[in-house]
């Protein structure tokens, strides 16, 4: 499937994944996304994830590793 095809885009802001129809990020309230990115993170449990920590992540879902 090619990047443009994907069925999610990245906020540039905060890296969230979301469907391609959201026009506002809900996780920071950008309208700034992108077709290029590159990993996926799905957070559960930020309190708890030394990922989430390490990548400064508050809230749960699905987050991009990479941008770009």
């Amino acid at each position: 499937m090619s990047k443009r095809g994907r069925p999610f885009k990245a906020c540039r802001n905060c890296k969230a994944l979301v469907e391609r129809e959201v026009e506002v990020c809900p996780k920071c309230g950008s309208r700034s996304f992108t077709d290029e990115w590159n990993g996926v993170i799905i957070v559960l449990n930020p309190e708890r994830s030394d990922i989430a920590k390490k990548l400064e992540l508050k809230d749960k879902g699905r987050y991009v590793v990479k941008i770009g």
